[in-house]
């Protein structure tokens, strides 16, 4: 088969591999129908993944059809449709039971597809512990609108979740990009009074003003002045900061009111300071943390019913023999790019 391979820092290739064999009675092997390109792709390829390992397959966002499943699972059967969750969890430990499946203590616990283990961006993946990382679509959701529920979806969901949005609250999402548009449709479902989106992309800002034209949208440079102008007690009630770099980390606390949450999302690729002499009285709970991404048959109920909608989103397609040039447009954020499917 053909698999996307991290190869050393800052080349992957497009290699054939074996099709991969179930190792354990809970894995599942399910035939890639849809894949696509996360940021987080870019950091391994950039270095920026320590815990990544040369000649794994990359790629953690995808939906399938199940091939073949050990003779322990029951959650799914050969020929079920099922998004992949990007993380894998053995739902025993405490971590899992108490809903914090990112810290998973499995070895193969936490994100692993496409970093520690093979992924994806291939035509064929092992899934471990597929009854807690594999989820069926229902009947009448296509690939395309379950194509992200494992992994961006799935964070922008549980941010929403740790927030404590209330129905008066004035919400900053910092960030436009596929992860901070998908936090902005999981927060509009907790009906804040307003919802700013922070963002310095124009082409990204026109989005959001095209699809969610209630939102109120501006930019870095204008960020502090604007949230005070439109709360009600001098900043933001919530912040969840997506955007991932040491101004927009700044940013996200600056524009918080006293006593406010500030929601941590965004990976960043090199560490953050928090200037405790500066924000001295202001009293904010930081929320941090990876996604934990154990929302998603719930997701896929609220896609269903039609109140979450993640195909606009998808900007591009391209077949996994393209893939090349799907990755060159989207790190260049190329052409407009939002998402790029990638196609079997």
């Amino acid at each position: 088969m053909l698999a996307y391979t991290y190869v050393e820092q800052g080349k992957f290739e497009l290699r054939e591999k074996p099709i991969p064999l179930l190792k354990e009675s809970t894995d599942a092997l399910v035939r890639v129908t849809l894949g696509s390109i996360c940021t987080s792709d870019l950091h391994i390829k950039h270095g920026s993944v320590p815990r990544a390992i040369p000649g794994i397959t990359v790629g953690h966002e995808m939906v399938g059809i199940v091939e073949k499943v050990g003779s322990d699972v029951t959650a799914v059967r050969p020929g079920d449709r099922v998004t992949v969750n990007v993380e894998t969890f053995c739902g025993h430990c405490f971590f899992c039971r108490h809903g914090y499946v990112n810290n998973c203590i499995s070895p193969d616990g936490g994100w692993a597809l496409g970093c520690r283990i093979d992924g994806g961006q291939a035509e064929y993946v092992r899934v471990p512990y597929a009854d807690q990382g594999l989820n069926r679509i229902p009947d009448g959701v296509s690939d395309e609108q379950a194509l992200f529920v494992g992994d961006i979806l799935a964070t922008g969901f549980w941010a929403a979740r740790i927030s404590e949005i209330r129905a008066e609250d004035t919400v900053l999402i910092i960030g436009a990009g596929p992860t901070g548009v998908c936090t902005l449709l999981c927060a509009r479902l907790k009906q804040p009074k307003r919802i700013i989106v922070c963002e310095k992309s124009e082409e990204r800002a026109d989005f959001v003003r095209t699809h969610y034209p209630e939102v109120l949208v501006t930019r870095p440079e204008d960020c502090v002045d604007f949230v005070r102008r439109h709360s009600e007690h001098g900043g933001a009630d919530v912040v969840l900061e997506v955007a991932g770099g040491a101004d927009t980390f700044q940013l996200a606390w600056q524009c918080a009111r006293p006593n406010a949450v500030v929601t941590i999302v965004a990976m960043y690729d090199r560490p953050q300071v928090l200037p405790l002499p500066d924000m001295y009285g202001e009293n904010l709970t930081f929320k941090t943390g990876g996604v934990d991404g154990c929302d998603c048959a719930e997701i896929l109920r609220l896609i269903a019913e039609g109140r979450l909608d993640t195909t606009p989103l998808i900007t591009h397609r391209f077949p996994l023999a393209r893939i090349e040039e799907a990755y060159r447009i989207f790190e260049n954020r190329l052409d407009g790019v939002i998402k790029v499917a990638i196609t079997q």
